[in-house]
This record gives structure tokens, sequence and C-alpha cells, in this order.
């Protein structure tokens, strides 16, 4: 597993839990294929109660982890099964994804660079009002720039989220498909994990690497990607919130839920897997 950082993030909630985690195919096999007609958090992506995602019904025991989840759209995907896993084990979350943007490289497109303003924004407010202990950002698809501008940008996130008191998370994005929208940014959207990796290696931050998950072809059944080759439905969206438990169990020092106590939840439901078009 490709994780980069110093030691220092282990005392994000050293002594509040111990690590333990369970296997994606688990949520693989648990999740229906038919979710329910209940919906997770509101349409301006703002998180629910542990409850109303499905997770356990009895509040989990408070593990002092508070989980900021920041990216794109890919990354929005995912919030309603990563925000009932998480919760399901105890770990406040916020969900502070953007779609169409939530990128943190401004670049040199005007694009990029109004999603950078409002991204930067919306992180400092959420520093302020929510505190987490972690911030975690998924590498999004409009991270273009050059590598000097990536790289400037993961440590100024680094850095940004150490002074609010939180450690910096970086995850690679799965693989989707470069269409023609994405394909002039092909060699930034390349270069981002690279960059990332290196951020994570120079402050105090972690990176991981999640194509040990999704592997590197998004058309292979592995990557489990929606009809649109770039978003997950509810399968893939589980399998990852499995796995990215238990990665940040073992690093925050938290215990992750088992995922027959929310896989199944009514965050299967959630509109925005209606409109990928999922089973």
């Amino acid at each position: 597993m490709a994780m980069h950082s110093t030691s220092k993030f282990s005392r994000i909630a050293r002594g509040r839990a111990r690590a333990a985690g369970a296997v994606a195919l688990t949520v693989a096999l648990a999740v229906p294929a038919v979710g329910c007609s209940a919906q997770a958090g509101g349409p301006d992506g703002s998180t629910a109660s542990a409850a109303s995602n499905g997770s356990n019904e009895k509040s989990a025991k408070a593990t002092g982890v508070r989980v900021l989840w920041m990216g794109d759209s890919i990354a929005g995907a995912q919030a309603p099964a990563l925000e009932a896993a998480l919760e399901a084990g105890g770990v406040k979350f916020v969900n502070a994804t953007s779609d169409g943007g939530g990128n943190v490289v401004a670049g040199d497109h005007p694009v990029t660079t109004m999603g950078a303003k409002s991204t930067w924004k919306t992180l400092q407010k959420h520093l302020t009002s929510f505190r987490p202990t972690v911030v975690a950002y998924q590498i999004t698809t409009y991270d273009w720039g050059s590598g000097r501008q990536q790289l400037t940008a993961y440590r100024k996130l680094a850095r940004t989220a150490e002074d609010g008191g939180a450690r910096l998370v970086l995850v690679s994005a799965p693989p989707f498909k470069i269409d023609d929208f994405f394909r002039p940014h092909a060699s930034a959207i390349k270069s981002a994990p690279r960059m990332a990796a290196r951020a994570a290696e120079a402050e105090n931050a972690r990176y991981l690497d999640a194509s040990q998950l999704w592997g590197n072809d998004y058309s292979a059944e592995r990557a489990q990607r929606a009809k649109d080759g770039i978003h997950s439905c509810q399968q893939g969206s589980a399998a990852f919130a499995t796995w990215f438990a238990k990665q940040l169990g073992e690093l925050a020092g938290f215990t992750p839920a088992a995922p027959a106590t929310w896989a199944t939840g009514s965050w299967t439901g959630n509109e925005r897997y209606v409109k990928l078009g999922c089973a």
C-alpha cells in the first residue's frame, strides 16, 4: 500500500480507539442491486445523521475522530456510503465535496481557478465550524495545472489543515473515462497523484493509493464504474467506504464498523445513484 507521511499523523486520535477493518468484497456482496427510496444528505451536499444513512440505530461510541471529506462529484458519489460507514464506527463526518469542482489546484484555466477559490473558502469555513481532526481530499478530475502548481497546492492544503488542527489524507481518484472533455488535461490528471504523494512526503500528511482497490483500468470490472465510466454506484461506493475506513482506522486509531451494520442502509437510495442510472 502506497502511503507516505510523518509519524505525527497517528497522534490524531491515539488512545481513543484501536484499529480493525473489513474486506471490500463483503460490502460488494452485501449491498443490494436496488437501493431503497430514502435519501442520505441534503441537495447541498451537507451530511446527515448516522441513523438517516442506515448506520447502527444505536449510537456508536464516539472516537473523537472528525473527518472532513473533500473532492469532486466522484468523491460525492462515494460520500453517502463513506458517511454511513464512518458514523457507524463513531466517527463524525462532513461531506464537503462539490459537483463540477472541488479542486484545490487553481492552474491557469478559468474553470479550475473559480473552482479552487470556492474550495479554499469552503475549507476555511469547515475548519472553523466543524473543527475536523482529519481532512481527507480525493484528487479531483479538475486538479489541472503544472506539476509545480499541483505540488504547491497539495502542500498548502496540508499546512492549512494542520494550522486548523487537522491532518491531511490525500487519496488518489479511481480510474475514470478520459473523454473529450478531460482529454486536453490528461497529462495533468496523470501527474496529480505523483505530486500528491510528493507533497505528503514533505508535509505532515498521508497519501493513500486507491489503485490497490480499483486497479488502473476504468473499464475493468474491478473499477466498479457506473454507466458513465466516471462515478461509482452503490456497490463501488460501499467497497471504497470499507477500504478507506480500514486505512483511516489504522492511521487515526479507531475500529471501523463491520459492513453488515451499515452496507444495506437507506444511503443506498440516495438520489445521486438514481441520476447515475444505477440499478
